[in-house]
C-alpha cells in the first residue's frame, strides 16, 4: 500500500479541493512515483491525513477511476490502474520545481562529476564474456557461512556494539584480527590505535588527502594509475605530479625533484600488474627519508599472488614512520562489503579518525560485526584459498587462449592478480575495439581512463578473468581476437 503520508496538497494550487486531490494523485501517476497495481491509501485514511471531508477524496476517486487513473476493486479499496497513462520523458520529474541557481558559480568545490563507472555498463552479468575488473563471482562466495556471521552479529549479545552509536570507535573484534592476522601477512606490525577501518581503499585515499596535501603541496601518483585517487588528488588542489611506470612498478631514480606525498600501489600495480621488487622497494623508502617525502601504499591486490610469496609491504620496511598503508577486504571478499583500513604511526591515525568522524563517524557497526566473525573463524582464509585457486587456472586458460590466437600482453604475466594488462596493434585504438566487442557479448575495459594526460596513447586495454567462468574465457579471446583483424582490415 502507498503510504498516506506520502500525499500533501500544495496550498500554493488553485482551484477546489476536489480538483487539487485529484491533480496530485494524477501527477504522481504521470511522474512515475506511483505505480500500476499499487493500492492507494482509503478515501477515510486520505480524508483524515488532507484534513477534509471524506465525500471530496471519494469525488476525486471517482474522477481518476472514470479517467483509467484508478480502478476500484470491490471491498479491497482503491488501485492505480495498470492501464493507467504511463509517464513520459517530460513528464518525469525529480524535484517540485527546476532550479534557477546558477550551480556553475555557486559551486566553491566540484568533484568529478563524469562516469565514475569508467565506462563499465552495469548490466555486466547479461553479457556473456565479461572481462572486467573488481566484480564478484557468486560462485566463489562463501554465502552460507556470511549469511550465518550476519545473523549471529544481529543477535542480543552483539546487538549494543551493532546498534549503538559508538562515535568513533571501531569494532574491537575487526581490530584485533587485522591487527593479528591480515597485518602480520603484509610483515606489518601495528598496535590499535595505529589501525582504522575505512569505507574500501577509497575512503582511506581521501582521509589521507585531505590530511597530507593542500594548493601548497605536490603529489606524485603513478602513470598509468588508479583513476579514482586521481579525481580524490584533483579535488585537493595539489600540484599532481604523473610519472611513468615500468615493467618494475615505480622507480625511485624517476621521482620529480619536489614532491610531498607519494602515492603507489607497489603489490601489483594499477592496472599493469607490475609487482615492485624488493631491491626497488629498499630504494624508494631511502629517497623518501633523504628528500623527506611521506608515503601512501594502496596494498592492491597483495593477497592474490599465485605461485609465489608476497613480497613484504613497504609498510613493513618503514624505520622512519613515513609510509600510510591502506588495504581493503572488497575485492578479496566482495566489492559491495566496502570495507578496507589504513595503517599509519598513532599521530595521524587520530587526525585521520577525526576526520572520518565529521563525514561518517564509523562504517555501519552491523558489517563491522559480521566482517569480524566471517575473518575471525576462518572462513575468510577457506574462501580466499578458493579464490586463489580459481583465479590462478582461469589466469593459465587466458594465457593459453592469449597465446593461440596471437594477442599482445602488454605487461609481466608471472605476478598473479586478477586481470591482464593488453596492447593492441598498430592502428587498432582501444576504444574502437571496446564498442565493437560489445555488441557480441564481450567486455574489456579501455585503458585511456587509467591515463592523465590528453594525449595519452589509446593503445591499452584490461581484460579480467575474476567475473568470467574458465569455459568462457576461450571463445572471448577469440571473439577479441577476430575483431582485432577486422578492424585491422577494414582501415
Amino acid at each position: 500500500m502507498i503510504a498516506v503520508e506520502s500525499f500533501l496538497l500544495d496550498p500554493l494550487q488553485e482551484g477546489t479541493l476536489q480538483h487539487r486531490i485529484r491533480q496530485m494523485v494524477a501527477e504522481g501517476i504521470l511522474s512515475g512515483r506511483l505505480l500500476p497495481g499499487e493500492r492507494m491509501p482509503s478515501s477515510r485514511k486520505l480524508a483524515a491525513h488532507l484534513c477534509v471531508s471524506r465525500i471530496t477524496v471519494t469525488l476525486a476517486y471517482a474522477e481518476l477511476v472514470a479517467d483509467d487513473y484508478l480502478q476500484a476493486e470491490g471491498r479491497s479499496g482503491y488501485f492505480v490502474s495498470r492501464t493507467a497513462p504511463r509517464p513520459g520523458k517530460a513528464q518525469q520529474r525529480t524535484s517540485g520545481a527546476p532550479s534557477t541557481v546558477d550551480w556553475a558559480r555557486m559551486l566553491g568545490h566540484r568533484p568529478p562529476s563524469g562516469d565514475l563507472n569508467r565506462g563499465k555498463p552495469r548490466n555486466w552479468r547479461e553479457f556473456s564474456y565479461p572481462f572486467i575488473y573488481g566484480q564478484a563471482d557468486p560462485s566463489l562466495f562463501d554465502h552460507a557461512n556470511w549469511r550465518l556471521c550476519m545473523m549471529q552479529s544481529l543477535g542480543l549479545k552483539d546487538f549494543d556494539r551493532m546498534s549503538d552509536d559508538q562515535f568513533e570507535q571501531d569494532d574491537p573484534g575487526l581490530l584485533e584480527y587485522i591487527a593479528r592476522h591480515s597485518l602480520p601477512r603484509r610483515g606489518i606490525l601495528a598496535r590499535p590505535d595505529e589501525i582504522l577501518v575505512t569505507l574500501g581503499a577509497q575512503n582511506a585515499l581521501w582521509l589521507a588527502a585531505q590530511l597530507l596535501l593542500n594548493q601548497r603541496r605536490s603529489a606524485v601518483i603513478e602513470e598509468p594509475g588508479y583513476p579514482g585517487l586521481r579525481d580524490i588528488l584533483t579535488q585537493t588542489r595539489c600540484r599532481l605530479v604523473p610519472v611513468p611506470v615500468g615493467p618494475r612498478g615505480l622507480l625511485a631514480k624517476d621521482l620529480p625533484a619536489q614532491l610531498d606525498v607519494l602515492f603507489c600501489t607497489p603489490s601489483h600495480h594499477c592496472p599493469t600488474g607490475a609487482t615492485m621488487p624488493l631491491d626497488a622497494r629498499h630504494a624508494l623508502l631511502k629517497a623518501a627519508k633523504d628528500r623527506d617525502f611521506l608515503i601512501v601504499e594502496d596494498d592492491y591486490e597483495f593477497e592474490i599472488a599465485q605461485g609465489r610469496a608476497p613480497l613484504p609491504a613497504l609498510k613493513s620496511l618503514d624505520r622512519s614512520g613515513r609510509v600510510i598503508h591502506v588495504g581493503s577486504f572488497s575485492k578479496s571478499l566482495f566489492p559491495g562489503l566496502r570495507l578496507g583500513f589504513m595503517v599509519g604511526p598513532a599521530p595521524f591515525i587520530t587526525e585521520a579518525r577525526a576526520l572520518r568522524a565529521t563525514v561518517l563517524r564509523h562504517p555501519p557497526g552491523l558489517l563491522q560485526r559480521a566482517a569480524a566473525r566471517f575473518l575471525s573463524l576462518g572462513h575468510y582464509d577457506v574462501m580466499l584459498r578458493r579464490l586463489s585457486r580459481s583465479f590462478a587456472a582461469r589466469r593459465e586458460v587466458m594465457l593459453a587462449a592469449i597465446g593461440a590466437e596471437g594477442l599482445t600482453v602488454a605487461s609481466d604475466v608471472e605476478n598473479g592478480g586478477s586481470s591482464l594488462w593488453m596492447r593492441t596493434p598498430d592502428g587498432v585504438t582501444a576504444t574502437t575495439l571496446t564498442k565493437a566487442l560489445q555488441p557480441q557479448g564481450v567486455l574489456i575495459e579501455s585503458g585511456l581512463p587509467f591515463f592523465g594526460a590528453a594525449d595519452a596513447p589509446d593503445r591499452f586495454y584490461r581484460i579480467a578473468y575474476s567475473s568470467i567462468a574458465s569455459e568462457r574465457i576461450p571463445e572471448g579471446i577469440s571473439r577479441i581476437a577476430r575483431t582485432i583483424k577486422t578492424l585491422q582490415h577494414s582501415r
